[in-house]
């Protein structure tokens, strides 16, 4: 995955962490302010409904006439049209003070559940209701739920049940406030008003808070996937704005190679570490480039100043074999004395010739060939080497027309068989064909010598190495000639491998790019 990915990722997520928080809080908030309004309203209708329980009369034996066939009254339905109220008395004692001392008193598991029995059972023969669907099961507290009343300051709780509407068989959710305290319930005595200590249920239904909190979930979620594909979107946009700079540097390092040390990464003016690290590569390019033009001057001024003495020592052997008559010892000496110098002359030439390479200044002279053509040239020039050592040597293939130096390219096809050759090799095959869909050309040569093992494939370009069982210094074989070879491949724009298996053979590929010929007649091609 690349950097720009990683960041665009690691941005969203964290948006998508804060969102995600932001969310939840909103809708926490909204949770609590919607409960704390509920809370407040059921508390305001309490106060109402306490205050106008006296007129709506609904313990009178009275008012019997005037209920529905729910047993509601029509005028406290009117008034609470959207609100379950229950109520019925609590005649174990007179007040809550009075309530929580017989709790306190009723240490043990046992009395407590005869005093809640105690007040279950007298809450039922003095029960009223509005809103409340009679047949249904009446509203009642636990055990526990009772001691937290009880306990509580102010004497109540807030509880939710699920209750039925009196008028259809639809359970809605209620949310209820409990509350133990004074209600006048009974009509007055002699003009008198006694009030009762009773057990007060008012709740209305959630339904609208749960609707809004829905909605409102459905908002957040909307909120949260379109902010989330924004957030991704600017991220991923952003974080290639800033790495922007870091893809031109690396671009540009990319095509910076050992023929063009002297160019240069850009650097950014951004102030920060990317141009820190333009400007660390620009200075270590300044180090290499120093560092390779003196190993190529002193490869090149080595190699000229070589050169004189090592042709005046092959120039005074051949004097003395010429001009005296030196015994057989000395003969020898003196043939081993030229043969020597003559090795030494063409290592000095190969490496003055990979001085030019390294500094970018090996000369090409670019002109069209035809691939097979120029293949069979190559092979007609060596067939009495090949024939000397008993080699057949053949070259075929597609007949492709290409642009390149011929005589460069010359000597790296002959360095090729010519290491086939050396590492005995009794058949040799030189072929073309085309790559790329006709972008490239693909020069090859096929031997069956003994291969080359594959620890080797990969150091065979380096300078003077050599395979020592196929590459021996009694063959003036010095490590240069592949190192030559790739050097020329890559002043065209090319590339060359091996491929070989030990006992079967080596092929040596060399892949250059066809140029962009015009129309050529063969009387123009050499």
């Amino acid at each position: 995955m690349t950097l720009r990915w990683r960041l665009t990722l690691f941005y969203t997520g964290l948006l998508a962490v804060l969102l995600t928080v932001v969310g939840l809080a909103a809708l926490a908030m909204m949770r609590t302010s919607l409960t704390n309004n509920l809370n407040r309203d059921l508390q305001d209708t309490y106060r109402t409904f306490t205050n106008l329980i006296r007129p709506l009369a609904l313990g009178d034996p009275g008012t019997a006439k005037e209920r529905d066939e729910q047993g509601l009254l029509p005028r406290a339905r009117y008034l609470f049209p959207d609100y379950a109220i229950q109520i019925e008395k609590v005649s174990v004692v007179e007040d809550a003070g009075a309530l929580a001392a017989v709790l306190e008193e009723s240490r043990d598991a046992s009395s407590r559940k005869q005093l809640f029995d105690l007040l279950r059972t007298f809450g039922e023969e003095t029960r009223q209701s509005i809103g409340l669907d009679r047949k249904a099961p009446p509203l009642q507290l636990s055990d526990g739920e009772y001691v937290q009343l009880i306990n509580s300051p102010g004497g109540q709780l807030f509880v939710e049940r699920n209750v039925k509407d009196p008028y259809n068989d639809r359970t809605r959710p209620y949310r209820f406030l409990v509350k133990l305290g004074p209600v006048q319930l009974d009509p007055p005595v002699l003009g008198l008003a006694r009030p009762s200590f009773a057990l007060t249920f008012v709740g209305r239904s959630l339904e609208a808070p749960s609707y809004t909190l829905t909605q409102l979930q459905r908002v957040i979620l909307l909120l949260f996937l379109a902010g989330l594909g924004t957030a991704g979107v600017g991220a991923y946009l952003l974080a290639g704005q800033a790495l922007r700079p870091l893809r031109q540097v690396r671009k540009a390092a990319e095509r910076i190679g050992g023929q063009n040390l002297g160019e240069r990464v850009p650097e950014p003016q951004t102030a920060d570490e990317v141009q820190a690290l333009a400007h660390a590569l620009n200075a270590m390019l300044g180090r290499l480039e120093a560092s390779f033009e003196a190993q190529r001057r002193f490869t090149s001024d080595a190699s000229h100043e070589l050169r004189t003495p090592v042709t005046a020592i092959s120039g005074h052997a051949s004097y003395l074999l010429r001009r005296t008559d030196p015994t057989g010892q000395q003969r020898e000496s003196l043939n081993i004395i030229r043969s020597e110098s003559e090795r030494l002359t063409n290592l000095i030439a190969s490496l003055l010739e990979l001085a030019r390479s390294d500094s970018g200044a090996l000369p090409l002279t670019r002109q069209p060939i035809l691939s097979r053509l120029f293949l069979g040239e190559v092979a007609r020039e060596l067939a009495p080497l090949a024939q000397a050592q008993g080699t057949h040597l053949s070259a075929d293939g597609e007949d492709v027309a290409f642009e390149g130096d011929p005589d460069r390219l010359r000597q790296v096809i002959i360095n090729l068989v010519g290491n086939a050759l050396k590492a005995g090799a009794k058949h040799v095959h030189l072929t073309s064909r085309v790559e790329e869909g006709g972008k490239e050309i693909r020069l090859s040569v096929q031997d069956d010598g003994p291969g080359i093992p594959p620890e080797h494939l990969g150091r065979l370009f380096d300078r003077f190495y050599r395979v020592e069982d196929s590459r021996s210094r009694d063959q003036g074989g010095a490590g240069l000639g592949l190192s030559i070879a790739k050097g020329i491949v890559d002043a065209h724009g090319g590339r060359i491998w091996l491929e070989s298996e030990v006992g079967k053979g080596t092929t040596a590929h060399v892949q250059l790019p066809v140029g962009n010929l015009p129309e050529l007649d063969e009387d123009d091609v050499p």
